[in-house]
């Protein structure tokens, strides 16, 4: 989708559905990998994976070239080498990781103050309103773009829209190293020819459960009444009718709230018996609550996520009426929820556990819910 004048977002347009604002969704393009390529020039051109090579390893980012023959984040690293017989493999740093994100964000407060933060490698911006009085948010997109060139010497996509939702996916439309608009006028078709697997926020489960139900399309989702949405999809049915037409009110946050706290081990040699897996889940836990102690957060809902040897993997939940208030609360949880699972004719190679729900999920306002009504 290519940015043309006609397409550019001003700053004082008064988009439909219902929203004034100028949002900019950033995308570092391959982030660690680039990093890596742009301080070890012999890495340039050539398929890089961030991570550890070893059988146990996992690919956490992957160059372009690489992802060329499939390579992707979270794949075992084993495969990842199947896959790409060249792939070089090199260590994380992510204290220089986080110094280049600092760079940038000082880059994105040039701008505006209204910067959400989705990860080192990625933000939102509300430009709405901006520092420097520039009247068209895709200008404002393309000087952010060349200003991380010039101070980092990499490559930044965006996306640009009235919305967040619309926002996050028009920044992939023109990777790498592009970007593109989902202007107001687009917007509500953009979503219906959309398939909603491609949403962002509807993972491959949530999809299957969608095609099942003969969901498709963002027109196949605007075509459900919101009781059916509600009925299967529980609170999650509102964001979903909401987005079907391309509504998205969520504000910008600077202090994002934090949805999740959780550590995770990959063990050198699968487990099968219950009191081996039950010895890894007091450090996970203790890691956990040491996060949750620094950030101050008390969370209801534990998960345990289990990966198998054959690379399936399974979580579970359970939320509580009272936060958990120390480690053996955590652990407490997690080992009941491990229990059921064994005995097991697979071994395991990962468990995990988290902490969640330290605040409300957002959900579309009440007045929101009858304009869309």
């Amino acid at each position: 989708m290519e940015t043309t004048d006609h397409d550019a977002i001003a700053v004082n347009d008064t988009p439909e559905p219902r929203s004034g604002r100028k949002i900019i969704h950033v995308d570092m393009d391959a982030f660690y990998a680039s990093v890596e390529q742009r301080d070890n020039p012999e890495l340039r051109g050539k398929p890089v994976a961030v991570g550890g090579s070893a059988a146990r390893g996992v690919v956490a980012a992957a160059s372009y070239e690489a992802r060329a023959f499939g390579v992707r984040s979270a794949l075992p690293s084993i495969t990842a080498k199947r896959r790409c017989p060249d792939l070089i493999f090199v260590p994380p740093r992510f204290d220089v990781y986080r110094a280049v994100s600092a760079q940038i964000r000082e880059i994105f407060a040039e701008h505006t103050d209204l910067i959400e933060p989705l990860s080192l490698d990625e933000a939102y911006l509300d430009v709405s309103e901006n520092k420097q009085a520039i009247p068209i948010a895709t200008e404002i997109a393309m000087q952010i773009r060349a200003r991380i060139k010039e101070v980092t010497g990499l490559n930044a996509s965006a996306g640009v829209s009235y919305c967040k939702f619309l926002a996050k996916m028009a920044s992939d439309l023109n990777k790498p190293n592009g970007q593109a608009v989902i202007t107001p006028r687009m917007g509500p078709a953009f979503v219906e020819a959309l398939a909603v697997k491609k949403f962002h926020g509807v993972g491959p489960a949530t999809a299957a459960k969608m095609e099942r139900l003969g969901i498709l399309t963002g027109a196949d989702l605007k075509a459900q009444s919101l009781p059916f949405l509600r009925q299967h999809f529980g609170k999650a049915g509102t964001w979903y009718y909401a987005i079907a037409r391309g509504i998205d009110e969520r504000p910008v946050q600077p202090d994002r709230p934090r949805k999740s706290i959780g550590a995770e081990d990959t063990f050198t040699d699968d487990i099968f018996d219950l009191a081996a897996a039950r010895a890894e889940v007091p450090p996970l836990a203790a890691k956990v609550w040491r996060h949750c102690e620094a950030k101050n957060l008390r969370g209801r809902t534990v998960t345990l996520k289990v990966k198998f040897s054959d690379f399936q993997q399974i979580t579970r939940s359970r939320t509580v009426s009272t936060a958990a208030a120390s480690a053996s609360d955590i652990e407490n949880i997690a080992q009941s929820l491990l229990e059921p699972l064994f005995p097991s004719e697979k071994g395991i190679r990962l468990i995990g556990v988290t902490v969640s729900s330290f605040d409300e999920e957002q959900t579309v306002s009440d007045e929101q819910l009858r304009l869309l009504i």
